[in-house]
């Protein structure tokens, strides 16, 4: 496949850039692949397609406010960071990108706060954007973490064209976020509200929780038209004993399993045995799933509309069929569906 098979014309109004009022209240598309029947419902109405001993897989990474301005030294010129990755927790060295980069070379001082109680050293160029800082704090490392996340921001995506609100720090966070890491959320988990969850739970469905703390390599556009040539940045991933312990007997069953988000089906497709069987893993993966693709463990998935040339949108392709997701997104764009981070959901079955 090529990129070029990924456009369509996405109207700029459909764009989300609030999330609907509740989280179960947005809307929700339900594609049958055996039936190539479409659907419409709202999304609290997900329960119906799930029964007894069906297993829902969650990505339970935590959104950490990435987002940091800084002033850089003599000129004050103002200088935007987003934390990547914590490097080493010792010395107080992250791998970030910064905005404007042609300003920012090795040996500058970032100041940040307005009494300039944190600064940062550039010690290296990692990319055109990237570069490595080393934060100079006097306090213990507690003191440091507290000192970024007082400081930060919530690092909502730049297509939600707008300053960050008080309401984002809650509904840019899935009501299941755990294991601190990520820089962008898992945006098919924030449609789950508690009540839904414990509506779902009392109908007997498992979770199975894992971990990939999103980075921006997610949201890297795709360059290259042959698809086979691009390459994912590399994400944390942590798949526990205990999960893997319901996934398989769920599989065995033949229930209905299912991948909540792009995120979680990378995940476990990059750790499947060979019995087709999810392994326990820790460790990284820069899996890239595009059609054709044969998927081992989820028969099911939950995901966002995504924008055109996305890598999001090439996985989820390779799920429902390219031509069904193309046909899928048609009627999306007909009906008013809002696409992307706070958009609307779909259900494939």
């Amino acid at each position: 496949m090529k990129l070029s098979h990924f456009e369509f014309d996405l109207p700029e109004d459909l764009l989300a850039i609030y999330p609907a009022e509740h989280r179960d209240e947005s809307r929700l598309m339900v594609l049958n692949r055996k039936e190539q029947t479409i659907e419409h419902k709202q999304f609290k109405d997900i329960i119906n397609y799930f029964d007894e001993g069906d297993v829902m897989m969650l990505n339970n990474t935590k959104v950490f406010p990435a987002r940091m301005y800084g002033n850089k030294e003599k000129t004050g010129a103002r200088i935007e960071v987003f934390l990547l990755r914590e490097l080493n927790a010792e010395n107080r060295l992250w791998d970030v990108l910064v905005d404007p980069a042609r300003k920012i070379r090795i040996g500058n001082k970032l100041f940040f706060g307005e009494d300039d109680s944190l600064v940062a050293e550039v010690i290296d160029n990692t990319t055109s954007r990237g570069r490595t800082l080393r934060f100079l704090f006097d306090g213990s490392y507690e003191e440091f973490r507290a000192k970024l996340l007082e400081l930060g921001e919530t690092p909502l995506p730049k297509e939600i064209n707008r300053e960050v609100e008080p309401l984002d720090e809650e509904r840019y966070q899935t009501i299941f976020a755990k294991n601190e890491g990520a820089v962008a959320a898992p945006t098919a988990g924030l449609h789950f509200s508690k009540h839904l969850l414990k509506r779902l739970e009392i109908k007997g469905i498992d979770f199975a929780e894992m971990t990939l703390h999103v980075g921006l390599g997610t949201f890297s556009p795709v360059e290259v038209e042959d698809l086979s040539k691009h390459k994912m940045d590399s994400e944390q991933i942590i798949i526990p004993e205990s999960s893997t312990k319901i996934i398989n007997k769920a599989k065995k069953e033949k229930r209905r399993v299912c991948a909540v988000g792009t995120t979680v089906m990378r995940t476990v497709e990059s750790s499947v045995s060979s019995k087709q069987e999810l392994n326990a893993f820790e460790g990284w993966t820069n899996k890239f799933i595009f059609p054709p693709y044969d998927f081992s463990i989820a028969n099911s998935m939950i995901t966002n509309f995504h924008p055109p040339k996305s890598t999001l949108m090439m996985q989820t392709a390779a799920f429902a069929g390219y031509d069904f997701l193309m046909e899928a997104y048609k009627q999306a764009v007909k009906e008013g569906y809002k696409f992307s981070t706070y958009g609307d959901a779909m259900l494939i079955i």
